[in-house]
């Protein structure tokens, strides 16, 4: 216990720090933009833990990745209300077919790398860190639409395709998108990564895992040639896409399945719940902490039925206690 809390104490000095420094670049940003809805945010929080076995690197954590996971957080605002275009449009130029709204979001994201390609000899954590750092770059580019996340994915995912140095592997991923246009919250998800939003206690939105058949996720994936008929490989438009509204003080989650193979919805609620409302990151950071070390320490208990092992006995397998794994953690609060 007292290796624990003291590793606790690391991750949230280390990381507290990244979350404020974030937290004031918004800020100055929406100073910046002078617009009302650049006021609109999410307040965030990341922790977690590599599996078992694997090296723990605070600095490669506050990078974007975690063991095989990979996370980012990142926000547009265009400072420029009215374009150039519009005021031409305004005075007389023919007025072309609206296009999408774009920019002006905050956007997070989490991203599963399929540990299988170690078999390979392939890192599977470089393929999940390149898809975030891809979605994340054309994120604070500006070259993305505030209510398409799925197209970012996709955007993200075919940059990958056309690097002339191909990174082979396979990812889980689910990005959100808070819009400061509509104050709508768009989120895609494929695979066993997912999101809940906790408002009063109560779970209001979830994610629903994609499976093929048991522990065997959806998946983005760049096999090379000679491994393209025995790897699986989803599109991302096969990924589930939902939208919906958002209210002030609602709490977020999103996570890889370190976290819902081994904690229960419940446990989680009661944890999210004491943040709903929260605005301060060093009490975001300790509840994120808080969540990262339960999924830990009950996927190292042998004798816990977690989320896992009843799914496993519900397809037929023989299973008992938590699933060792890569464990990422992403909380938000929404700030309207």
């Amino acid at each position: 216990m007292q290796a624990i809390v003291g590793l606790s104490r690391g991750i949230s000095r280390a990381l507290v720090q990244g979350v404020v420094q974030r937290s004031q670049g918004s800020t100055e940003a929406s100073q910046r933009a002078g617009t009302e809805d650049a006021d609109s945010r999410l307040v965030t929080a990341v922790s977690g833990f590599p599996k078992p076995g694997s090296n723990y690197n605070i600095d490669n954590i506050l990078k974007g990745q975690i063991g095989d996971d990979a996370y980012f957080i990142a926000r547009h605002v265009d400072e420029w209300s009215t374009s150039d275009f519009d005021v031409a449009t305004s005075m007389g130029t023919p007025q072309v077919e609206a296009e999408p709204k774009k920019g002006n979001a905050d956007v997070i994201g989490v991203a599963d790398g399929v540990g299988g390609w170690r078999a390979y000899g392939v890192d599977p954590g470089l393929f999940s860190v390149n898809l975030m750092k891809n979605c994340e770059r054309l994120v604070k580019a500006g070259y993305f639409v505030g209510s398409q996340p799925s197209t970012l994915l996709a955007q993200g995912f075919r940059e990958m395709q056309e690097n002339k140095q191909q990174i082979i592997g396979s990812s889980t991923a689910c990005l959100m998108m808070l819009s400061h246009t509509d104050l709508m919250l768009y989120t895609t998800n494929i695979g066993d990564s997912g999101f809940l939003v906790v408002r009063s206690g109560e779970v209001v939105h979830r994610s629903q895992e994609q499976q093929h058949y048991f522990n065997t996720p959806f998946q983005l994936s760049l096999p090379p040639t000679e491994l393209q008929s025995e790897v699986l490989a989803d599109r991302p438009e096969s990924a589930d896409q939902y939208e919906f509204c958002v209210e002030d003080g609602d709490v977020i989650l999103l996570a890889t399945d370190g976290i819902f193979d081994n904690v229960p919805d419940r446990l989680l609620v009661e944890e999210m719940a004491v943040v709903q409302h929260c605005k301060d990151e060093i009490r975001l950071q300790q509840c994120a902490n808080s969540i990262a070390l339960m999924a830990r320490k009950l996927s190292r208990d042998p004798k816990f039925l977690s989320p896992f092992s009843v799914n496993a006995l519900a397809a037929g397998i023989e299973a008992e206690g938590g699933k060792p794994d890569d464990i990422t953690v992403l909380l938000a609060t929404v700030s309207l």
